[in-house]
């Protein structure tokens, strides 16, 4: 494959690093004549019929636009995304560095100011993501690259949540899709996943810096998932007694089985971590992590380290001509959506609406969402906050706002059009799915129950709705670590969803799939 050309611009090289979905390759851009990172997808690896690969598609299309809204020197830079032939390809800017793995197994042990230090720069990675909010899904050492000058960069941002459609679907192997040795309890368990799912990944990874293993490992996948939900975890000052009680007590925090008894956020956990940071000076040996908090926003080091062949994405060895200034990464850099350009009184309204049909038709969603934000002042000031053009303009906004994975924003603006309107039961519907998709997993259980009985009563219209709110019910509570009750809920369905869809329905595969899997798990107790 050597010398292939994908998306029409990006002639691939060398196979930098490869998996059972699909291979990263270095690239050359020969349009902007520079060097980037490919990462192919293969669906068809995917066990399962075409319409799973084709809904992968169109879910990997969908999600690197979500992650395309996020902005942060920690973050590897995505310049694009596509399909090619029967691959989807990603491609990103070309790293120097080595991964977070190898560095461990070049400075062990590690440590443990190095360990905080890393984790502190993942919590202002991630505390922007969840803000978007995205999930990470599969934060672990392959996917965090150590720079030269010291600050770290995430990879994969978006990737896994593709793949993760359903966290307890299994590959033509046997094993799920994902990581186990990293994977929360309610990963494990299929249910539903937010922003605390990353921290207990983090937990692991902090485990992993400062022992030198995994906190639970095993010789099966099912073996490792079944001690993630039911042994503790060893503290860490038992085999590190130089750890400061401190950390050791945030690492259990982080591993706690239930995801309400994490920290609340990856704010919380950088607080935590502020006392144990390094005081300024001068850091030593290369690629050390503690020099953007001892030396921040220093110029790029003279001789930087020669880039590592088996690092997942690197740069060229040559330094750059300018010296990039570091971010310091104490500072997490807030996602804040684009103010939209209120239109003056008097806009035209109308070919707003038409610009919007016209965005919309191309799937330019975010452009649609920024014109409907642009317009609805200027419609609200000429037609009055109550009129029906408004109301039409605002339910637009709301729902495309939901298309567009942009939940944090949807969120009141679908509150405001409940109240107005609280026998609709569609707002509530959305409601609880940006609940779930923020990671409230209470919240959003509490939404989806209190909105079930209006599609119940309504199932003659949209069947599937009903069930759909039951399967997101079942998942919720395995994500509470409620596992007989999400079990039992499943239970109830499956026999409902073969009735209505047929045996063979990806629903009932999908509920036959997880209900396999936690019998499985169920016997490893």
């Amino acid at each position: 494959m050597n010398g292939r050309v994908v998306g029409g611009r990006y002639e691939l090289a060398t196979v930098l690093g490869q998996g059972g979905m699909g291979q990263v390759w270095t690239a050359y851009d020969t349009r902007l004549d520079r060097r980037v990172a490919v990462k192919l997808l293969s669906p068809a690896a995917l066990t399962g019929p075409r319409t799973a690969a084709d809904e992968l598609r169109r879910r990997f299309v969908r999600e690197c636009r979500v992650t395309a809204h996020v902005d942060h020197p920690g973050l590897v830079t995505v310049h694009d995304a596509g399909s090619d032939g029967d691959d989807l390809y990603l491609v990103m800017q070309y790293v120097d560095g080595a991964d977070l793995a190898d560095h461990l197994a070049e400075h062990d042990p590690y440590p443990w100011e190095w360990a905080v230090c890393v984790a502190a720069q993942v919590c202002s990675v991630l505390a922007a993501v969840h803000a978007v909010p995205i999930v990470h899904r599969d934060l672990k050492p392959r996917n965090v690259m150590i720079r030269p000058d010291g600050s770290l960069t995430v990879l994969d941002l978006g990737v896994a949540s593709v793949l993760d459609t359903d966290t307890t679907r299994l590959t033509h192997t046997g094993e799920p899709i994902g990581s186990p040795a990293y994977m929360a309890p309610e990963q494990a368990m299929g249910g539903a996943v937010g922003p605390r799912t990353d921290l207990y990944a983090l937990g692991v990874l902090l485990h992993e810096l400062l022992s030198g293993n995994v906190p639970f490992a095993g010789s099966t996948a099912l073996g490792v998932l079944h001690r993630h939900l039911h042994e503790p975890p060893l503290p860490l000052r038992q085999v590190r007694p130089e750890v400061p009680e401190a950390l050791e007590a945030l690492v259990l925090r982080l591993l706690a089985k239930d995801p309400a008894d994490r920290p609340s956020g990856a704010h919380e956990v950088y607080e935590a971590l502020l006392p144990l940071l390094p005081a300024r000076g001068t850091p030593s040996g290369p690629m050390d992590p503690t020099r953007p908090f001892l030396r921040p926003h220093a110029p790029w080091p003279a001789t930087p380290r020669p880039p590592q062949v088996r690092s997942p994405v690197q740069a060229p060895a040559r330094p750059p001509s300018a010296p990039p200034a570091v971010a310091d990464p104490r500072v997490s850099v807030p996602v804040r959506p684009p103010a939209p350009a209120h239109a003056p009184r008097g806009a035209d309204v109308a070919g707003a609406v038409e610009e919007v049909k016209r965005l919309l038709g191309e799937g330019a969603l975010t452009q649609a969402v920024d014109v409907l934000g642009g317009i609805l002042p200027a419609a609200a000031a000429e037609h009055g906050e109550g009129s029906p053009v408004v109301r039409i303009l605002r339910k637009q906004y709301a729902s495309t706002l939901l298309d567009d994975g942009q939940y944090r924003r949807a969120l009141p603006e679908l509150r405001r059009l409940a109240a107005d309107d609280p026998g609709n039961a569609q707002f509530g519907y959305d409601i609880a799915l940006c609940l779930e998709q923020l990671g409230e997993t209470a919240e959003a259980l509490a939404a989806f129950r209190a909105v079930l009985p209006a599609f119940e009563r309504g199932a003659a219209q949209d069947p599937g709705r009903a069930l759909d709110i039951r399967r997101r019910t079942g998942l919720l509570l395995l994500a509470t670590g409620r596992h007989a009750e999400g079990q039992a809920e499943l239970s109830r369905l499956l026999p409902d969803a073969e009735r209505l869809y047929g045996a063979y329905h990806p629903l009932a595969a999908e509920l036959r799939r997880t209900l396999e899997h936690q019998r499985q798990l169920d016997r490893h107790a």
